[in-house]
């Protein structure tokens, strides 16, 4: 079973290369290299072999837990990656850092494939750097064999004392502050002290009932140990294989989205390969083919229309607008995000 980075958050790296040579039995030197640096387990394994069979190009995938692993590295010296995928936070900082190459992306045919609305770096308003590559929400994981009818974040934390089951929350500060700030009807990008006090006292309100804060709960959820837990919509790949017992809801107060983008690297080696990389991903059927192992949104709108039914009609994976409306994505926060630092040791240190 394939499982998302950004849903089990596996630190370790490995690296993947996939050769013409590995893939044909004539032996052929490749067109080049291209060298991808992306989060664990989020790109279909047959994208990449696809990409290298058409342009006969050596990809190589190496990955990265976080997206500050992955900045810290490049700032220390890394060379050699060509196309990166950070968050859209990430894509605005990394931009102010001149760390990317402009490739006039959105001037390609194809863009018009891409959703207008996915455009949402601050600093890349019209995708003259990136490519939009996915998205994905956050809500609640849970197992219908220990609560049932859950549909929100009250719903989530009145678990334990209700039932005595356990749930955990994401080792996550900002998302885990996140829930705090929603769930008092502020935004999750609030720089207010009055707002961040409110989404403390509720997080240290709730503490004594958090069984953990993980990455690894979705182990625990389908064994019945725990009954819910706050987690990626990646885990929908379980939920669709075994929909008696598992659920995932989006809280009806609203919760956090992510989506990543692809970018090129300013010191990218490869720049020609990683541009046509972009353009590749472009066509439709590739990012539906993504879509199909890693249970993300795609932005790009035509490969909606060729995902399986189960996918395209699904409502967690494609939600309706009024669900999308109630979808925060964080921002950049610069210097105020030590406001949050502080909030989050006294809610992870708190008795």
């Amino acid at each position: 079973m394939k499982t998302n980075i950004k849903s089990f958050a596996r630190a370790a790296i490995v690296t993947i290369t996939l050769s013409v040579a590995a893939l044909l039995s004539t032996t052929a030197y490749p067109a080049g290299k291209l060298n991808v640096y992306n989060w664990g387990d989020y790109i279909n394994p047959e994208v990449l072999t696809r990409f290298s069979e058409e342009f006969d190009v050596e990809v190589t995938l190496d990955t990265y837990a976080s997206n500050e692993e992955m900045l810290a590295k490049i700032q220390a010296g890394a060379t050699g990656y060509d196309i990166i995928f950070p968050s859209v936070h990430m894509h605005d900082i990394m931009y102010k850092l001149d760390l990317l190459e402009k490739t006039d992306i959105y001037k390609h045919p194809d863009f018009k494939n891409i959703d207008p609305q996915a455009l949402r770096a601050k600093t890349d308003p019209k995708g003259e750097y990136c490519l939009p590559y996915a998205w994905g929400s956050v809500g609640i994981l849970y197992n219908k064999e220990k609560v049932q009818d859950i549909k929100s974040w009250a719903d989530f934390f009145a678990i334990p004392e209700k039932t005595g089951e356990k749930i955990i929350v994401l080792d996550d500060m900002r998302e885990t502050i996140g829930i705090g700030l929603i769930v008092n009807g502020k935004s999750v990008n609030s720089r207010s002290k009055e707002d961040l006090k409110l989404a403390r006292d509720f997080l240290l309100e709730q503490k004594p009932k958090i069984s953990a804060f993980s990455y690894e709960s979705p182990p625990l959820v389908m064994a019945g140990d725990v009954a819910a837990a706050h987690m990626f919509v990646g885990v929908m790949f379980l939920v669709m294989q075994d929909p008696e017992k598992l659920g995932f809801v989006i809280p009806e107060e609203g919760a956090t989205m992510y989506q990543e983008d692809i970018c090129v690297l300013k010191s990218a080696p490869n720049k020609g390969n990683a541009k046509k990389f972009l353009e590749f991903y472009l066509r439709p059927e590739n990012p539906a083919l993504n879509v199909q192992q890693q249970m993300n949104g795609t932005p790009n709108i035509p490969a909606i229309a060729l995902l399986p039914d189960e996918l395209k009609n699904n409502k967690i994976i494609n939600p309706p607008a009024d669900v999308m409306s109630r979808l925060q994505i964080f921002e950049d926060l610069g210097a105020d995000l030590k406001l949050y630092d502080r909030i989050w040791t006294k809610v992870r240190t708190a008795q």
